[in-house]
Formats: structure tokens, C-alpha cells, sequence
């Protein structure tokens, strides 16, 4: 039987849906996702990840891709990119920005190896614009990576990242009135560091995923 924590008790999972019925505590719905920008690849690659999601050691995979954010009454849009590394769920780096642009995914990457420079993963992504042009491919053979790219319209070779994204997305987006999109940019920063450090998820043991991070490194 899998057993929840909450406040440091332990639950059924059973127990906690029947607690949500009497409570009236239902699961936001996902929207789909947006289209993006369509730009020529000045290259691509095959998809090397396949799919397989499990690691079993930190950085040795990472996944990244880009979501946007909008609220009424400014026209101006947010995008985020973040790297996930698939051993923990962590998010290791992030980078926001109101251009979606080359950029936004180069200061994601440079983050991502000023804080790991000896990691060398599997790095896997969409066939997103950012991902597919020359510069970009010159700084992962800098850093020794290996690149993946999903199949072009298969998100589930993406699945990780983007069930991060609709998990945030419900979670402190869907729903929710910002007064500026400013705001809701700091309400994304405080999100993505309680993910790391306080959300428990299932497969990493019912604890957090730096949590979990750092008990696997104790016992390595």
C-alpha cells in the first residue's frame, strides 16, 4: 500500500482521497498546451533518451523546454525554462524571461553549468528553436553532453517536464488572480523552490526531491 506524509504523518492513500471528498478537494484540469514558435532547424537530433526516464545517478539525464504565461490586462507574456534532472525531479536551473528568445535558454544552460560544470547527461529537449540552431549545439559539445531531441508532436517523449509545467501550472497558476504579471513572476520563483525542497512525490519515496538528493548522496 503506498503511504502518504503529511506534516511528518503517515497516510493511506485511500485515506487521503476520502478526506478530499469530505473537504470538497477536486484536481484542477490541465489546459493544452500552446503553440510555438516555427522556425527552421538548422539541425536536429535523434531521440536518444526514448523514453526512458529512469537514472540512476544525478546528471547523468537532464530535460528541459520552454512553457509561457499570460494574465488579462497586460500583453506582455512570461516564459520559463528550466533543466530537470530525471534522478531526483529536481530543477536544477531556471531562467525567466518576458522574450522567448535564444537567450532565455542560454542563461538556462550557462546556470545549469556554472552549478554542475563536470556534469556530462544525456541532455533532452523538443525541437524547439532555441534547441536546434548552431550556437546552441556548440555549447553542448563544449560541455561534453550528449543531445536528445523528441520526436516532432510526441510530447510524452518530453513527459517529465511537461507533467512538471501542469503540475506548477495548477498548482499556483490556473485559478489564481495576479495583479501584475510581475507578481505572478515572484509567485513562480517561490513555487519552483517549495517543489525542490517541500513537495513530496511518490516515486522518490514520499519525500522531496532535494530531500531526496541528499539522503542518496549520504548513502552512496
Amino acid at each position: 500500500m503506498f503511504i502518504n506524509k503529511l506534516n511528518n504523518k503517515l497516510f493511506s492513500k485511500n485515506y487521503i482521497y476520502r478526506l478530499m471528498k469530505y473537504l470538497g478537494i477536486s484536481a484542477r484540469i490541465r489546459r493544452k498546451k500552446v503553440n510555438r514558435i516555427r522556425i527552421k532547424p538548422e539541425y536536429t537530433k535523434e531521440n536518444i533518451l526514448a523514453r526512458d526516464f529512469k537514472a540512476n545517478a544525478p546528471n547523468e539525464k537532464w530535460l528541459t523546454d520552454v512553457t509561457e504565461f499570460s494574465i488579462p490586462g497586460d500583453s506582455r507574456r512570461l516564459y520559463l525554462s528550466p533543466v530537470m534532472d530525471l534522478y531526483d525531479n529536481s530543477i536544477i536551473a531556471y531562467e525567466l524571461s518576458f522574450k522567448n528568445n535564444n537567450q532565455l535558454v542560454f542563461k538556462m544552460f550557462d546556470k545549469a553549468i556554472q552549478k554542475y560544470p563536470d556534469a556530462k547527461p544525456i541532455f533532452h529537449s523538443d525541437r524547439g528553436f532555441q534547441y536546434t540552431n548552431n550556437i546552441f549545439k556548440s555549447k553542448l559539445e563544449e560541455a561534453g553532453m550528449t543531445q536528445s531531441m523528441s520526436r516532432v508532436g510526441k510530447c510524452i517523449d518530453n513527459g517529465p517536464m511537461e507533467s512538471f509545467f501542469g503540475t506548477l501550472k495548477v498548482e499556483i497558476f490556473y485559478g489564481k488572480t495576479f495583479k501584475t504579471i510581475e507578481e505572478l513572476r515572484e509567485r513562480i520563483i517561490e513555487y519552483i523552490k517549495f517543489y525542490n525542497e517541500e513537495r513530496l512525490q511518490k516515486r522518490l519515496g514520499c519525500m522531496a526531491p532535494l530531500e531526496y538528493r541528499y539522503h542518496a548522496s549520504k548513502s552512496a
